[in-house]
């Protein structure tokens, strides 16, 4: 007697929940992904083979390009908000709620204080381009705003970390000047911040 072939059936992969799953990871990265706001001016930092890494809050960060310019800025709304008020009292400048709402979203700003009503006043894309030839903030022994900028800033969070980032091709005296300046505040602990250098693979 013939024996009965059991009919073979490939084998099948339901990939509805695999695409499921896919389309939720998307969704996700989406959503909390938290992109680097935009700068007022862009360095290209020295590299080195440190791995000490910034906090994500509380961070002064005082750039200075390859012209020189000093450009300062901190990273919370509310510090920013603390700071304009306590500099406007000490310049005798009037800020309006509109104008501080602007500078409470700026990543950073490279105006004197003269100049920086104004500067708040203009449109974003207008900003934007008077950034590139902004006169940045004076670090002058007869005219140091940034000194009072650092000081404003720790008298209204002391929590606050400071960095410098500095172009390759900056001047070593416009360093100088604002590291003295931090001295002089009292402000003797710092970091610097560079690019990662590609280490040899030993092999």
């Amino acid at each position: 007697m013939p024996k009965v072939k059991v009919k073979r059936t490939k084998p099948t992969l339901d990939m509805t929940p695999m695409v499921d799953l896919a389309f939720l990871l998307v969704t996700f990265f989406m959503l909390t992904t938290q992109f680097s706001p935009e700068e007022a001016v862009v360095v290209d930092t020295p590299s080195s083979v440190s791995e000490i890494k910034l906090p994500e809050s509380n961070v002064i960060v005082i750039t200075v390009d390859k012209n020189d310019r000093v450009f300062f800025g901190v990273d919370s709304k509310q510090t920013k908000e603390a700071v304009l008020n306590k500099m406007a009292g000490k310049y005798g400048v009037g800020f309006s709620p509109t104008e501080i709402e602007t500078f409470s979203l700026l990543t950073n700003f490279g105006v004197p204080m003269n100049q920086l009503k104004s500067y708040l006043a203009m449109e974003t894309d207008a900003r934007k381009k008077f950034d590139k030839a902004a006169p940045g903030i004076p670090v002058d022994s007869t005219n140091n705003e940034l000194a009072d900028w650092v000081h404003q800033t720790r008298l209204s969070n002391p929590k606050v970390v400071i960095a410098i980032k500095g172009d390759q091709d900056v001047s070593y005296k416009t360093v100088q000047k604002v590291i003295s300046t931090l001295q002089d505040r009292k402000v003797n602990r710092f970091n610097l911040i560079t690019d990662m250098e590609n280490r040899p693979t030993n092999l």
